[in-house]
């Protein structure tokens, strides 16, 4: 599982990317890259993280269902995930 500090990170990133979006984007119609550069780096919004919700994996998530492919197997194995049955694994 992963640890909590990630979770509350990813959670402070949101916010700062919501409190600078409008001020990103005006700095990008007018193309101020300068300006841009001094913005703080969790302003933008290619740092948020999508992390599974049962094991905190980050790498191969599943939007769909909020897991990684890992979690995903699993639980579509043991029938926990209605309407995914097991094909070709």
């Amino acid at each position: 599982m992963a640890k909590e500090a990630w979770f509350e990170r990813n959670k402070r990133k949101a916010a700062t990317v919501k409190k600078y979006a409008a001020l990103r984007a005006e700095l990008k119609k007018k193309k101020d890259y300068a300006a841009l550069q001094k913005l703080p780096r969790d302003a933008s919004p290619t740092r948020l993280v999508n992390r599974c919700s049962m094991s905190g994996r980050r790498h191969a998530y599943i939007r769909k269902f909020g897991c990684s492919r890992l979690t995903f197997r699993e639980a579509a194995l043991n029938g926990l995930i209605p309407g995914v049955t097991k094909a070709s694994w």
